[in-house]
């Protein structure tokens, strides 16, 4: 249990850390005159990240493939069907024309992606399954296209909402952003390593405690930033932090960690590929099964419900 306990408190540094992070960084660009939306799907997009990032950096250099897998896929999948269910119950979440066309079908893209690359046995004769380097470079150029179209997005995009940004003078801004980076580094550390030991005490494989303690843990920014969104009626905000963070998860976080150490894939991480394709699938199903392209209380709900059904089954089968 004592594992346990300090894995849990790795998240204070590491969570408080990404807001230093992001406050600090933000404050910077604000005095640089970046406008509020750029910051929005830049730096706030790469700050509520920077928790899977760093926990999957962590994960690589260790050679825990099944950390770094489970971290994404956890994360994605209580996103999509945790996260996104709690700010469509808070409130009713209104899709846009370009989130419905390209954002959600980048983010099944990348799902479908994920799985072709990470099972060479099946699709190309392979004598094990394996994100190798040049997996990890092709999910990188991928991302490299998503930032595109984000810059593209800045440029033509008309926007209604904007993201506050605080104000801090320069020396606090850069103190403030070493010390979110130094937070971060801490964090991450103190994670992975006791939720290997954690996972060794209890005789389980390192996917489990990944797909749920680890990363819910580190999707709490993205739970705090689409709640409070979803509650202020900012609904652009809290689809494209979920769906933006997701694609982020898997061409960015991932592809990273491939090319810093080859992530082996173990048969049972299929299941969670699946399930992951399967949320991105029923969001984009929901937001056609009402009027004005919404998604209500209702399938927030049932989102919700499947999110627990998946936890479920994993306490019970693991």
């Amino acid at each position: 249990m004592l594992n346990l306990l300090f894995l849990i408190l790795g998240f204070i540094p590491l969570i408080y850390g990404a807001e230093l992070l992001v406050d600090a960084s933000s404050s910077l660009a604000k005095r640089m005159d970046i406008p509020n939306i750029v910051i929005g799907l830049t730096i706030v997009a790469f700050g509520t990240s920077a928790p899977e990032l760093i926990v999957n950096v962590f994960s690589s250099l260790d050679h825990n493939s099944d950390l770094a897998l489970g971290n994404v896929l956890g994360s994605n999948i209580f996103n999509l069907l945790g996260i996104l269910g709690v700010a469509a119950f808070i409130y009713p979440l209104t899709v846009k024309t370009n989130t419905t066309w390209i954002e959600i079908p980048l983010c099944l893209l990348s799902s479908v992606v994920l799985i072709v690359v990470a099972n060479d046995i099946f699709f190309d004769s392979g004598s094990d399954s394996v994100i190798n380097r040049v997996d990890g470079i092709i999910l990188l150029l991928f991302f490299v296209i998503f930032i595109g179209y984000n810059v593209q997005m800045m440029r033509t995009g008309t926007f209604t909402e904007t993201v506050p940004v605080k104000s801090f003078s320069v020396k606090k801004a850069v103190f403030l952003v070493i010390t979110g980076l130094a937070l971060l580094v801490v964090g991450g550390k103190v994670i992975v390593m006791y939720a290997v030991e954690f996972a060794t005490d209890l005789g389980i494989s390192q996917r489990i405690i990944a797909l749920t303690i680890v990363s819910i843990g580190t999707s709490l920014p993205e739970l705090a930033t689409s709640a409070v969104a979803a509650k202020k009626k900012n609904v652009d905000i809290a689809i494209g932090n979920i769906v933006g963070s997701n694609i982020f998860n898997i061409f960015y976080v991932l592809g990273t960690s491939a090319v810093i150490y080859p992530v082996a894939k173990q048969p049972l991480s299929n299941i969670d590929m699946f399930v992951n394709i399967f949320a991105s699938l029923l969001v984009f199903t929901f937001i056609f099964t009402g009027k004005h392209r919404k998604i209500d209380r209702l399938e927030g709900s049932l989102l919700i419900f499947f999110y627990a059904a998946y936890i479920t089954a994993l306490i019970l089968y693991m």
